[in-house]
C-alpha cells in the first residue's frame, strides 16, 4: 500500500478477501464463489440483495448487516442478518423491528435499498422509505435488535440516501438522490446535513450523470453507493451509474473523491467504471443488467476494500480491491 496514503477506520485484519486472480489487471475483482447470498435465502425470500454490512461483535459474529429480502409476494423488507466471516451469513426470518417512530411515519409501508454506517456510538439505518412515494428513512441501533425510528430526511421523492461516517463541521452528513415515484429517468447526487439527524438542510449538488460522449455508463443518472471511505486524498465513494440501452437500463458502478471539508466538491471521478454486469448472475435475474453497491468493508492497514454488491436485482456479489490502486486509477482516469 501507498505509505503515503492515510486511511481512516477500524482495523480489520480478518475481512473477507481473496487475492487478485493470476493475470487479472482488474483494479476491483470479483469473489469467485460469488454469489455470496442467494436468493433463497429465507424461506419467504424471492431475492436478497442491495444490502448492507458492518463490524459488530456479538457472540461468535463478527459482522451485523440489514439485508433487502424482497418475498414471494414481491414486498421489498429489510431483515437483520449476523456472519463470523463476512462471507456466510444467517438471516433472521423476520423483518427489522423498528420502534419510537411518530405514528405519521411509522407505518411500514415498504423499505428497499438498506445502508448502514457506525457514526460515535450507534449504527444509523438509511433506506428508502415508503411514505406516498420513496422517501430516506433513518433509525439507529446498537443491539442490530431494536431499532429506533426517527424522522424521514426529506419529502418525497428520494433515494439512495448514505451517511458519512463522522459528522463534518459539527453536523451529520449524507448524500442522497431526489427523484421521482417511478423507475426514475434522471438522477443526480446532493449533500444535505443536519444538527440533530432529524431537520436537514443546506442541501448542495454534488455530482450529474456524465455526458454519454465522456463515459456512458454513467449518462442518466447517478446514485451514492456504500459509506464514503476516509482517506488523506479525500472522500472514496463508489456510487452507481445508469446507461439506458437499446435493451433497457444498465447499471455499473465506479469512484470518486470529494473533499474532506466540503464533501459536495468532487476532485475527481472515474471514466471507466469499476464494476458493469458480465457474468451469469449479473445479467440473468429478476432485474437484468445491474451491479448495485450497497456497503464495503476495509482495513486502514493493509488497504484492503470489500465490497457488497447487489446483483440483477436478486442475489448479492462481493468484489475485492486496494484503496490506493482504486483512488490512483479515480485520478488517473477522472473526466473532471
Amino acid at each position: 500500500m501507498n505509505s503515503n496514503l492515510k486511511i481512516c477506520g477500524p482495523a480489520l485484519p480478518d475481512m473477507p478477501w481473496e487475492d487478485r486472480p493470476a493475470g487479472s489487471k482488474e483494479v476491483l475483482w470479483r469473489y469467485s464463489a460469488n454469489p455470496i447470498i442467494g436468493r433463497d435465502a429465507l424461506s419467504t425470500s424471492n431475492s436478497v440483495f442491495n444490502s448492507a454490512v458492518v463490524p459488530f461483535k456479538k457472540g461468535s459474529y463478527n459482522y451485523a448487516g440489514v439485508f433487502r429480502c424482497d418475498d414471494t409476494n414481491r414486498r421489498m423488507r429489510i431483515h437483520v442478518g449476523f456472519s463470523v466471516d463476512g462471507l456466510k451469513w444467517e438471516i433472521e426470518e423476520a423483518d427489522f423491528r423498528l420502534t419510537g417512530g411518530d405514528a405519521e411515519i411509522g407505518e411500514w409501508v415498504y423499505g428497499y435499498d438498506p445502508r448502514v454506517a457506525k457514526i460515535e456510538d450507534k449504527y444509523y439505518v438509511t433506506w428508502c422509505n415508503g411514505y406516498h412515494g420513496p422517501t430516506i428513512g433513518i433509525a439507529w441501533t446498537d443491539d442490530f435488535e431494536t431499532f429506533h425510528q426517527l424522522e424521514n430526511a426529506f419529502i418525497p421523492f428520494n433515494r439512495n440516501g448514505v451517511l458519512f461516517p463522522r459528522k463534518i463541521g459539527g453536523k451529520f452528513a449524507m448524500l442522497s438522490r431526489p427523484s421521482d415515484n417511478g423507475h426514475t429517468a434522471f438522477g443526480d447526487i446532493f449533500y444535505s446535513e443536519s444538527p440533530d439527524m432529524e431537520f436537514w438542510g443546506r442541501h448542495r449538488h454534488v455530482m450529474s450523470p456524465a455526458e454519454f460522449e465522456k463515459s456512458a455508463w454513467q449518462c442518466m443518472k447517478v446514485g451514492a453507493g456504500p459509506v464514503p471511505i476516509e482517506t488523506s486524498e479525500g472522500w472514496l465513494l463508489f456510487y452507481h451509474g445508469v446507461l439506458r440501452s437499446c435493451n433497457g437500463y444498465v447499471y455499473a458502478f465506479g469512484s470518486a473523491l470529494l473533499d474532506l471539508d466540503q464533501p459536495w466538491k468532487v476532485l475527481a471521478r472515474s471514466g471507466p467504471y469499476l464494476i458493469s454486469p458480465r457474468e451469469t448472475y449479473e445479467c440473468m435475474g429478476d432485474v437484468p443488467n445491474v451491479t448495485f453497491p450497497c456497503a464495503a468493508l476495509h482495513d486502514p492497514e493493509t488497504g484492503r476494500v470489500a465490497v457488497y454488491y447487489g446483483c440483477a436485482d436478486t442475489v448479492t456479489g462481493l468484489a475485492f480491491g486496494y484503496i490506493d490502486e482504486i483512488i490512483d486509477f479515480t485520478k488517473k482516469n477522472s473526466i473532471l
